[in-house]
């Protein structure tokens, strides 16, 4: 209260409430619902922090709690299965775009052979296909991975690939001579990386208590920055797995209840001992136990003399358990940018539009994560992979280092997306190709294909038709 509303308390203290009641009344008016800490919104209680403030704190159990979904939850599995299958497939196709035709061809054929696993991987594990698949994975399980350059003599090239796990990262290195050390990576005044530091393990697969500092240019961290101060990775999935975990105890409860109420079982009730019982103190003992305390199909128990049979019969769950669980999954999916269908296979509640309509939306969602992949990854591996392919002497450019800019330009084509009815929209492409509403590359790119592959292959077809005598499509006879 200022010194006018307390010279009118001291006057007229009912005039000095309804001022004060008058004023909050306006505050209310003039504020936001969201930030009022009424009844509403009682228990709400928030503070703003940095990035790494919110973060650190939960990073590790939500990772852990994101791996233990990702063993044991079929609905997690299709969510991440979803992503791996549309975003990465069966991989990305590089086209070389130098001025050379040729070298563009021995480009792209020294390419498919060093991805691969004997030329990419240190390990020899893994395809580079199959790394990307697992980058997919692991930013959206673990918030992101780690890919490190290594400079071997293995291969057709001296450089492949080694995949770090951000548990890898040695958390417990402090800053010391000046160096800002956070959360196992050194940093710049301005945030950037300048080093990672990788926890070394024994033989046996156990921390050694030591680290490998290795230079941020041949580091490739893939996480999403979600905010200016965020400086680490943080789990894509954490806004559903608490869903996804209420979805299966939910489940179990329902499958548990579904069971015993399919159990046919029998009750015999005695009034009086069996013949042949014993009166004595070892007949009294026996006679309060029963042979099981479950319930299994077909069993049949005898109870003792004036025993009765309470049930718990829960009503409802079995036949309401459908839709909630639709609705669940539908949520968890939409968290996470795609549709119930993409994740449940169930296409039992739509029809051509409304389907075409969501591919259509997840298919946005999968060229967000396509895109983050070729900025972040592979055209970071590509580059390099060229530089050390002209080191090793794999690639004959001798003007390489004065035009690398020209040298390195190059295209991903993303795996193809297929279409709900192919005759409708080979109608629609063929009639933006006749109005110039799009081009044969973007038509090709759709369906994951090289323009220039499908001219040729079609050219060597028509070729081979007339050869055999054959009329091609589109051709008519001469005679």
């Amino acid at each position: 209260m200022n010194w006018l509303d307390k010279a009118i308390a001291f006057i007229s203290p009912s005039l000095a409430y309804k001022r004060e009641a008058w004023r909050k009344a306006y505050e209310e008016l003039r504020n936001y619902d969201a930030g009022m800490n009424d009844r509403l919104n009682a228990g709400w209680r928030v503070v703003n922090s940095t990035a790494e403030q919110t973060d650190g704190a939960y990073r590790d159990i939500i990772r852990a709690r994101a791996r233990d979904l990702e063993r044991n939850s079929d609905i997690q599995e299709s969510i991440i299965g979803a992503f791996e299958r549309n975003v990465v497939g069966t991989g990305f196709k590089l086209q070389a775009k130098t001025n050379d035709e040729e070298l563009n061809a021995k480009i792209e054929k020294l390419w498919k052979e060093w991805c691969k696993p004997r030329n990419c991987d240190v390990t020899f594990q893994q395809s580079f296909d199959e790394m990307c698949r697992m980058a997919v994975r692991r930013t959206k399980i673990d918030g992101g991975i780690i890919f490190i350059k290594r400079y071997t003599k293995d291969g057709i090239i001296p450089f492949s690939l080694q995949i770090r796990e951000v548990d890898d990262l040695d958390t417990m290195q402090t800053g010391r001579d000046g160096k800002r050390i956070i959360n196992g990576i050194e940093y710049n005044e301005f945030n950037r990386p300048i080093a990672y530091y990788f926890k070394k393990y024994d033989v046996n697969g156990y921390y050694s208590g030591e680290s490998e500092r290795i230079e941020a240019n041949d580091v490739i961290f893939l996480w999403k920055k979600k905010r200016p101060s965020q400086i680490r990775e943080m789990s894509e999935m954490a806004p559903t797995i608490t869903r996804i975990r209420d979805i299966n105890s939910y489940m179990e409860a329902v499958s548990v209840k579904e069971r015993v109420a399919a159990c046919l079982s029998v009750f015999i009730r005695r009034q009086s001992p069996a013949p042949g019982a014993s009166f004595g103190r070892q007949g009294r003992s026996s006679s309060n136990t029963y042979e099981g305390k479950t319930l299994s199909p077909g069993m049949i128990m005898e109870l003792n003399p004036g025993d009765d049979i309470s049930v718990v019969n829960p009503a409802g769950q079995g036949a309401s358990a459908a839709d909630f669980v639709r609705l669940q999954q539908r949520l968890a999916g939409s968290g996470q940018g795609i549709s119930y269908e993409a994740i449940s296979r169930d296409m039992s509640q739509v029809n051509y539009s409304s389907a075409r309509q969501g591919l259509l939306e997840d298919q946005k969602t999968y060229q967000i994560e396509q895109k983050f992949l070729i900025d972040h990854l592979l055209t970071e591996v590509y580059e390099t992979f060229l530089i050390s392919a002209v080191l090793s002497g794999a690639l004959n450019i001798k003007d390489f280092w004065n035009k690398k800019k020209e040298y390195m330009q190059h295209e991903w084509t993303p795996p193809g997306m297929k279409w709900i009815d192919p005759l409708k929209e080979a109608t629609a492409n063929k009639i933006s190709l006749e109005t110039n509403q799009t081009t044969l590359a973007e038509i090709a790119a759709s369906s994951g294909q090289d323009w220039r592959e499908i001219i040729d292959q079609r050219a060597k077809e028509i070729e081979y038709m007339k050869q055999k005598g054959v009329i091609g499509f589109g051709e008519t006879s001469q005679k």
